[in-house]
């Protein structure tokens, strides 16, 4: 029997609430969907349901101030997952998320089935980021180029061992751990430790940070060792 959740969608627009509820009844069938159109209420039901397994947040509904609503929520239940459901596709927005809490990013434009593995992908624990958007960097030139002063120094890439290379590279696309064990043939576990060796190797604190400094490297120039 497949596993059911317990979800709350916070969204001011009733079509779209309409549409990723019927994205999570039929790919997460029997599932309970609770509904809501801004944070004061987002708040009172999170306290009055301490079992959900999940919340989808929309970015500009009332009461949210931009990421302050995102923090309002993670402090009043910092155990439950918080995902970003939002227009938005500004690289830095994306991040700022996710260093603020958010489990996941996921933009509105999505196809139906990319949300479904999105939100699959959460529910199993991992982290979603919009793959697109962090490899094509939507964001001004001046916070660009900040990026582009710190890449990745050839001396760490050539630290890293051969498989931790794949297992970056795979990171870098947006894969979950889960999709590189399967890619690489490898056990979950076994792709933890790697992220985690790969982490303490470029001195990064997250794997956000290392999919950033990764996100311009030509691997191809690195495995051919």
């Amino acid at each position: 029997m497949e596993a059911t959740y317990k979800i709350l969608i916070a969204d001011d627009h009733p079509l779209f609430r309409e549409a990723i509820s019927s994205v999570i009844a039929s790919g997460f069938a029997g599932s309970e969907v609770i509904e809501t159109q801004d944070l004061d209420s987002a708040l009172e039901l999170t306290r009055e349901h301490d079992d959900l397994d999940l919340i989808l947040l929309d970015l500009n509904m009332p009461g949210m101030h931009g990421l302050n609503g995102l923090i309002s929520l993670r402090n009043e239940a910092p155990t439950i997952p918080v995902v970003i459901v939002s227009a938005e596709e500004d690289k830095q927005i994306v991040l700022q998320a996710i260093t603020y809490g958010a489990v996941g990013f996921i933009t509105k434009s999505s196809p139906r089935a990319q949300m479904t593995e999105a939100i699959q992908q959460i529910l199993n624990g991992n982290v979603y980021l919009p793959s697109d958007i962090i490899r094509t960097g939507k964001e001004s030139s001046q916070r660009r180029s900040r990026h582009e002063d710190n890449p990745i120094s050839p001396e760490l890439l050539n630290s890293l061992t051969r498989r931790q290379l794949l297992v970056l590279e795979r990171m870098s696309k947006g894969e979950s751990n889960k999709q590189i064990a399967y890619n690489l043939n490898i056990a979950e576990t076994t792709v933890k430790a790697h992220v985690s060796a790969i982490l303490r190797k470029l001195g990064v604190h997250n794997r956000v940070q290392a999919i950033l400094s990764a996100s311009d490297v030509d691997f191809s120039q690195y495995l051919k060792r």
